[in-house]
């Protein structure tokens, strides 16, 4: 395995908001707490302890036990549930959908990069336990974005008729799925073990729920990973007060829309991840889940006849409070609320949003987590590194736009040169003359002399767009050979990561890849990771 590094800004792949934050530029110091580093999470150790309580430890653990009866979990996640219960123990955190199969390979991403950094942190901090979780977003209502995962380039969908969380969706129907996936997937070794992993994991269990924890467990119990999921009576009771805020007194709407109010008169201008409402939860009964509207003093569940006024909603969240489901704006304060967390680690987009909150967490007086990108890798084959060093590519090139990095090895490798740089520095040297004239006679003829410049480096521009036009058709292999290597690595033109699932690594390396990925996934080194396997 051969490893190379690239910096996130140089890939063009990740928001200004997300750059600015990994250099921590003064734009956005305010939006969050300890930064992630050794020394920031020092810091963030003292003040977790102090804020949460033995009770919560015990409700956690209570709760983890009775989730993972009847699951095959390894001694080390076993002790890390059970080390829970001490005051000394934190969580570093990633959340993921319930995507079929994974759904994209930065599911594996997240995940290492959890693992790897709770072991870190753990090793700078040998007087704590530091435990690696994955939320499971089981109150997820939105099938579509989970149903299905590419495999060679082919969508594997799982087609069924929904309504309310995904969680609690039957495992009906992934028969016919799995023997699309089976055909797909061939019969070596490493697809016979897939194949058996996708039926223990969605033709042995009854829910999407259960599928998915047998299948993270699978994959990555032997580190200790423990899964939590958030559709949980004695978890909710936690979060009662924090809703009553929520509903009753607006706070996160207030407070968020503070925070975006701030960033949009900002010199810096960023793209808002998301919008807060007056209220951030969704009712979650049976097969609904819809948003809570106040409407005339009176608490709607939206597109039912579902009603309730103050008090009686009152009475609701204090007897049922699992029926009040958060949605993106309040699920992070629930998980901060329930876990004894250091960090959250997501993508670009989750991040973006994360650091919308941190005013309506001082508010819900909840102390804010460290925030971390997680790992983003490329993944390449050996003959695919061979192929890229023979045509002079760097693995910086590899992210350029294929009309740029085209143009760029075409005019590298030409015989002819396809800059014509010199040749504007003479005619501008030439019309500065003309200038001179122009300044000695009336002022008509100087603007004529200025337009006749400007078409005259029109012109040139043109010729030397048509002579690169030229040289791609004269050089059409080499242009069709760095259009072929960046479309594999580039599946529709994106991240491979977005688009690919974990079983076509695995087809191809076996199940060592895991190990693999997180020897070369280190979370806290800000970069862009090129892996070349062997």
């Amino acid at each position: 395995m051969n490893i190379d590094y690239i910096p996130f800004k140089e890939t063009g792949y990740f928001s200004k908001l997300i750059i600015d934050y990994l250099e921590q530029k003064e734009s956005v110091h305010s939006l969050y707490n300890n930064p992630p580093s050794l020394e920031g999470f020092g810091k963030q150790i003292i003040e977790k302890e102090k804020s949460f309580s033995e009770a919560k430890r015990e409700v956690l653990h209570a709760t983890l036990k009775k989730q993972y009866k009847g699951v095959k979990a390894s001694n080390k996640t076993l002790e890390n549930i059970t080390a829970l219960k001490d005051a000394k123990t934190f969580t570093i955190v990633t959340g993921h959908q319930l995507n079929l199969f994974t759904g994209p390979l930065y599911f594996l991403y997240k995940i290492i990069s959890t693992i790897n950094l709770s072991k870190e942190i753990e090793e700078q901090n040998p007087e704590c336990r530091i435990v690696p979780v994955y939320w499971m977003a089981t109150e997820d209502h939105d099938f579509e974005e989970i149903n299905y995962f590419n495999l060679h380039g082919k969508k594997i969908q799982w087609n069924k008729g929904v309504s309310g969380a995904v969680g609690k969706l039957s495992t009906e129907g992934l028969p016919e799925v799995f023997k699309i996936l089976e055909k797909e997937l061939g019969a070596s070794k490493n697809a016979k073990e897939l194949a058996s992993l996708f039926k223990c994991a969605y033709l042995e269990h009854n829910t999407l729920t259960d599928a998915t924890r047998f299948l993270a467990n699978e994959l990555f119990s032997e580190y200790g990973l423990v899964i939590i999921d958030g559709d949980s009576v004695e978890l909710k009771r936690e979060l009662i007060p924090y809703v009553k805020k929520d509903i009753l007194e607006n706070i996160a709407f207030k407070e968020v829309s503070k925070t975006i109010d701030r960033l949009g008169e900002q010199t810096e201008k960023y793209n808002i991840q998301v919008n807060p409402r007056e209220i951030n939860y969704f009712y979650l009964k049976d097969a609904i889940r819809e948003r809570i509207i106040e409407k005339e003093g009176s608490f709607l569940v939206n597109n039912t006849e579902i009603k309730f006024s103050k008090e009686e909603l009152l009475l609701e969240i204090e007897n049922n409070p699992e029926r009040f489901s958060p949605n993106v704006i309040a699920r992070p304060l629930y998980q901060e609320v329930i876990l004894p967390n250091l960090c959250y680690i997501g993508g670009g987009g989750e991040i973006a949003y994360w650091l919308e909150l941190k005013n309506m967490f001082k508010a819900m007086q909840v102390p804010f987590p460290i925030l971390l990108l997680r790992n983003s890798a490329l993944v390449m084959k050996k003959k695919q590194k061979v192929k890229m060093k023979k045509m002079n590519l760097s693995v910086q090139d590899l992210f350029l736009k294929q009309n740029s990095i085209i143009n760029k090895k075409i005019r590298k490798i030409s015989n002819i040169n396809i800059d014509f740089s010199e040749q504007r520095i003479h005619l501008k040297e030439q019309f500065a003359a003309m200038y001179n004239m122009a300044e000695q006679t009336d002022k008509s003829f100087y603007g004529a002399v200025k337009a006749q410049e400007v078409k005259q480096l029109k012109g040139l521009d043109v010729l030397e767009k048509r002579l690169l036009k030229a040289q791609k058709v004269k050089l059409k292999d080499h242009v069709v050979r760095m259009a072929d290597l960046q479309n594999e690595l580039f599946p529709n033109y994106s991240l491979q990561e977005r688009t690919a699932n974990f079983s076509e690594l695995f087809l191809e390396y076996g199940p060592g890849v895991i190990a693999e990925l997180k020897k070369a996934l280190k979370p806290l080194s800000g970069e862009f990771t090129v892996i070349t396997m062997n």
